[in-house]
């Protein structure tokens, strides 16, 4: 990427021990992000030098924003997100990619007239923000259904922690992770009969979730590089560990929730449906996947994610040096 970049994947000897790496969660502390708990209860960031700051995420935080403060080192991002901050002129650079697959759903009532996602003209919809919200907006665009509250569009509402959007039917339809979310609206009584699932991966306008993501200016210093080469190297070793050992990751993200709003049983089934989507990967971005999100994000018609092709918006420095040792 810059000589600076490559030149700092030669300082491992020399780094000092206990770099502090300040980390922003898309979310609240969950086995969605196991891998870092895991890196962080067994010691993989410690062996690495590096003293590593993970901090929970909620539906009011954006991690774009958080990062252009200066308050995070590296957030993880959905890659629609972030593609939009970078052209809104945040220069984020995609340094690994642990999550391979989409888990992103739409679940719908059953009884409300939607067979399909063209039927989604004319009903309300609750959403996550904060950039959460741009695959849905990019999908809809494609199949020509306006977001603007009108007959013939779609009434959007924004979703936070739980599912009552749904439940209380003020939304036929809401966003939902196949880990999270709709397992949520399982557990409150509702059969899958009940429901009609769209999965993104389904329809073609699946994009990649969960990137770590750093500032562009930060790659130019060979120190952070070599602290990053180090960062990603310990969190893939924690979502090797996870994926293998799936119910000891749950019950060590369960000691992480100060919250105590996490149950034994969710986490443990979210675990084994976050293992299929980190499946097969080892943290280097896929640039076929890479270009598929792209090419989504751009078939927005007169109103698209990105209005461009990115440039310099991810680097294999990173992984390909985290690999190599």
């Amino acid at each position: 990427m810059t000589t600076a970049l490559a030149a700092g994947l030669g300082l491992g000897g020399a780094a000092q021990a206990q770099d502090t790496v300040n980390l922003q969660l898309q979310w609240v502390t969950q086995a969605q992000f196991a891998g870092y708990y895991v890196a962080l209860e067994n010691g993989y960031y410690e062996e690495e030098g590096l003293d590593v700051n993970i901090m929970p995420g909620g539906p009011d935080i954006a991690p774009p924003q958080v990062l252009a403060g200066g308050a995070a080192d590296v957030m993880l991002n959905w890659m629609p997100s972030a593609l939009a901050a970078r052209e809104a002129g945040l220069p984020v650079v995609n340094i690994a990619q642990p999550f391979v697959r989409s888990g992103l759903m739409l679940s719908c009532w059953a009884d409300v007239g939607i067979e399909e996602p063209a039927d989604l003209a004319g009903h309300t919809v609750a959403h996550w923000f904060f950039g959460n919200e741009y695959p849905f907006l990019s999908w809809m665009a494609q199949l020509g259904i306006p977001v603007d509250g009108s007959e013939n569009g779609i009434t959007l509402l924004q979703a936070g922690f739980n599912v009552d959007p749904l439940l209380q039917r003020q939304a036929d339809c809401i966003s939902t992770m196949t880990y999270n979310e709709y397992w949520q609206i399982i557990d409150a009584g509702i059969s899958p009969e009940e429901l009609i699932t769209f999965k993104y991966e389904d329809y073609g306008v699946a994009t990649l979730e969960d990137g770590i993501w750093t500032l562009e200016q930060n790659l130019e210093d060979p120190a952070f590089v070599d602290k990053m080469v180090r960062f990603v190297r310990a969190s893939m070793r924690g979502w090797a560990w996870a994926a293998e050992n799936p119910d000891e990751a749950a019950m060590i993200v369960l000691d992480y929730d100060e919250t105590g709003a996490q149950t034994e049983e969710h986490q443990l089934r979210m675990m084994r449906e976050i293992g299929l989507l980190v499946e097969g990967g080892d943290g280097r971005l896929d640039e076929a996947a890479y270009q598929r999100t792209v090419d989504t994000l751009l078939a927005g018609g007169s109103d698209p994610v990105i209005s461009a092709v990115p440039e310099g918006a991810f680097t294999h420095v990173i992984t390909d040096a985290a690999l190599a040792d």
